[in-house]
């Protein structure tokens, strides 16, 4: 059992070594979300999957990898609303017209889609927040 459990966590850092490796040398500039991973874990909802992510790690090899390659390494602030801010027009969602796991109840809206209640742009969310982090770039 340790010895299996050993392999998959080999197999887990050798994927994350060579993904890094892959990112520093295609891109100069790389925007990640400077998650409250620790936070996160106490809600039950994510917890599980948060453990097994490796996002920690993933971080740190990111890191020292850009700073070793001078390339630059971009982390949005925690409370940076990229997936309540509408990467079209810019209008950030608040209180009950929030998008969370579950979607928006308010608005029937899914998880995994964002509508923008100010100019009415509809997209994938992961693709809006993509936009906004690419817009700490500039």
């Amino acid at each position: 059992m340790q010895r299996d459990y050993r392999k998959v966590a080999n197999i887990q850092h050798d994927i994350m070594q060579k993904f890094t490796t892959q990112l520093v040398e295609e891109y100069d500039k790389i925007v990640i979300e400077d998650l409250a991973v620790k936070e996160m874990q106490m809600t039950h909802v994510a917890s599980k999957g948060l453990q097994r992510s490796m996002f920690g790690h993933f971080r740190q090899i990111l890191g020292y990898k850009c700073d070793w390659n001078g390339k630059k390494l971009i982390l949005a602030d925690k409370y940076y609303p990229s997936t309540q801010r509408c990467s079209k027009c810019g209008h950030i969602k608040t209180g009950a017209d929030k998008v969370g796991l579950n979607g928006n109840l308010k608005h029937g809206t899914k998880h995994n889609e964002y509508i923008c209640y100010e100019c009415g742009s509809v997209m994938d969310r992961d693709e809006n927040t993509v936009y906004n982090l690419l817009a700490l770039i500039n």
